[in-house]
């Protein structure tokens, strides 16, 4: 391994952390409570569904970085996979209210990890049907 090499997965690494955790804040101010604090406050639930969509948006940017030789397009390749989830996890969730009068994101704050785990799944199964079309 050169040290050209070692740059590149430093570089690599570090962008992608960073657009991990600005995918994260993102998804934390569209969720009615505050995750962080929830988490410090032992919520085991909400950490489980944050666990399962940072697993979930990682996936999706390892599936991207394995098929890219640019990092932006990898980068570019998470964004719009972010977007496509985030926009699924609305639809999906808004129709287990309708029809099953489910509330994930409710039943999630209150602690219910049931709650939480359907969540979750969403995106992990969302990033593996998204990374198998990259």
């Amino acid at each position: 391994m050169t040290w050209n090499e070692i740059l590149g997965m430093l570089v690599w690494t570090g962008a992608g952390g960073i657009l991990l955790f600005v995918l994260m804040w993102i998804d934390s101010l569209f969720t009615k409570y505050k995750d962080i604090t929830e988490i410090k406050n032992g919520n085991i639930a909400v950490t489980t569904r944050f666990v399962m969509k940072l697993f979930a948006q990682g996936y999706i940017l390892s599936q991207s970085i394995i098929t890219s030789n640019l990092l932006w397009t990898a980068l570019l390749v998470s964004v719009i996979s972010f977007i496509i989830l985030f926009l699924l996890e609305r639809i999906v969730e808004w129709l287990l209210k309708q029809v099953a009068g489910l509330d994930l994101e409710k039943g999630t704050q209150e602690g219910k990890v049931a709650h939480a785990m359907m969540a979750g799944s969403f995106h992990l199964v969302g990033a593996l049907i998204l990374a198998a079309c990259l």
